[in-house]
């Protein structure tokens, strides 16, 4: 890094989650000095617990680790390109199978020290009430943007934000859950005994989800008339489409065997460990926005949970997000004032890891914008990183609604991939492709960050 305190040019960025803290730490490594402002601990929202940067409010995994997956391979080509996010994912790492998941306390703590101690990282604490006026900003607030700086955004891109809501599991103590009546597995067999896995009967089932949907809700103003993620829905939504919907998602038991009977359960809830010490585990997609009392009794309904202690209940909150096809630029700025950036679920962006993604190009296109670099290195849709910029940039898209990496957005592959490897072959040689592209994008960002002009 070539550049000082002294004569580094200056990128604002508001919000110190995931997204922002990724976009710092490659400003940075661009030589690039950092104002990151961020209002924890001075005010907190409602999902939010703790005081340190890139918190996880929702679930403790990353997702899938399998290389053939989408979700993987993106978290591999950042990791290739320097993530902070993912580098601290992989040394506060538990337990989960075939998934990545992490000890969320480790994990953020990891990422703050990163960030405090660097030397172009400035950090002012306070609420930022609108985008400042001068200079190169990224708005990296989050889903739970609210209040006078929600005004101004939507003022800033013609009306373009909407909102939805999201919801997070709860989270029980591991040594109040039954283990006479609950076991440890992954499902096939992946990951040895990661999970713990309360097993249901039909009659159990059936009286569990006729509780469930007639259970007392807690009051979220306007839930009924907004959109709710697929992938965030909560359990008792879930439940009200039909008696085998869950049985299809969260509860489903297939890949399970009960070692106490030898066969597959009829349906199965998945506990996974929240903690490194194996102390917490949250209920494996149990979003929920029934009051806590009606939590813990019709929770308490599933064999293993009757006297769960609960660490943490689950919640429901709105999330905000841009009508981004409309206003934002494949470099993730807007595209009447390309000073301004956003970064993370904002963005329309789904996830942890892809919030982490639209946060590294945001702060990377931003850091060449300050350093006054022409000819970019832009990654295409043959990327997982690149794909999901481009688009939550289509100006064709009419209906946006928010989007998890996927293969489906990127590049077609050529070649024909048949007989029962053929999908496993085809998406490892997208995988190969993308992370061909991704050796030149990181040979490109070396050169800017040791001062080249390549």
């Amino acid at each position: 890094m070539t550049a000082t305190l002294s004569n580094a040019p200056t990128v604002t960025v508001v919000g110190a989650g995931l997204a922002g803290c990724e976009a710092a730490n490659i400003l940075a490594s661009m030589g690039v000095k950092v104002r990151l402002c961020e209002m924890k601990p001075l005010k907190m929202t409602p999902a939010h617990h703790s005081e340190n940067f890139a918190e996880l409010v929702c679930s403790n995994s990353l997702r899938a680790a399998a290389p053939e997956n989408a979700i993987s391979l993106l978290k591999e080509e950042l990791r290739r390109l320097g993530s902070l996010i993912m580098e601290a994912a992989d040394k506060a790492q538990v337990p989960a199978g075939g998934a990545l998941a992490v000890d969320r306390n480790e994990f953020s703590s990891y990422i703050t020290s990163k960030i405090r101690n660097n030397p172009l990282i400035e950090i002012l604490d306070g609420e930022i009430t609108k985008i400042p006026e001068e200079g190169i900003v990224i708005i990296a607030t989050g889903p739970l943007t609210a209040g006078p700086l929600y005004e101004d955004i939507v003022r800033a891109t013609g009306d373009g934000s909407m909102h939805f809501f999201d919801a997070a599991a709860p989270i029980v103590s591991a040594d109040s859950i039954d283990m006479n009546k609950a076991f440890r597995a992954s499902r096939y067999g992946k990951g040895g005994d990661d999970y713990i896995n309360c097993p249901m009967t039909k009659e159990e089932y059936i009286a569990f989800r006729n509780e469930l949907v007639t259970a007392e809700r807690a009051d979220v103003k306007d839930f009924d008339k907004e959109i709710v993620f697929e992938g965030c829905m909560p359990i008792e939504t879930m439940a009200s489409r039909g008696e085998d919907t869950m049985r299809f998602g969260p509860l489903k038991p297939v890949g399970l065997v009960d070692p106490k009977t030898g066969k597959e359960p009829y349906a199965c809830l998945q506990l996974r460990q929240d903690d490194r010490e194996s102390t917490m585990y949250n209920l494996v997609g149990f979003q929920t926005r029934l009051k806590f009392p009606e939590q813990k009794r019709v929770f308490g309904m599933i064999p293993g949970l009757e006297n769960a202690e609960y660490m943490r209940y689950g919640v429901m909150h709105r999330n905000s997000y841009l009508n981004s096809p409309k206003c934002l630029t494949s470099h993730y700025s807007l595209r009447e004032q390309p000073r301004v950036f956003f970064a993370g679920q904002i963005t329309g962006v789904e996830g942890y890891i892809e919030s982490t993604a639209s946060g590294f190009l945001a702060g990377y296109y931003a850091g060449l914008m300050a350093l006054g670099k022409e000819g970019m290195f832009e990654p295409t849709a043959d990327t997982a990183i690149g794909s999901m910029a481009l688009y939550v940039s289509d100006p064709s898209i009419k209906r946006f609604t928010p989007m998890n990496a996927n293969h489906g957005i990127m590049s077609p592959i050529a070649g024909r991939f048949k007989g029962k490897t053929g999908k496993k072959d085809k998406n490892r040689a997208i995988a190969d492709r993308a992370l061909e592209e991704i050796a030149h994008m990181k040979e490109y960002l070396d050169s800017v960050c040791s001062g080249g002009n390549s």
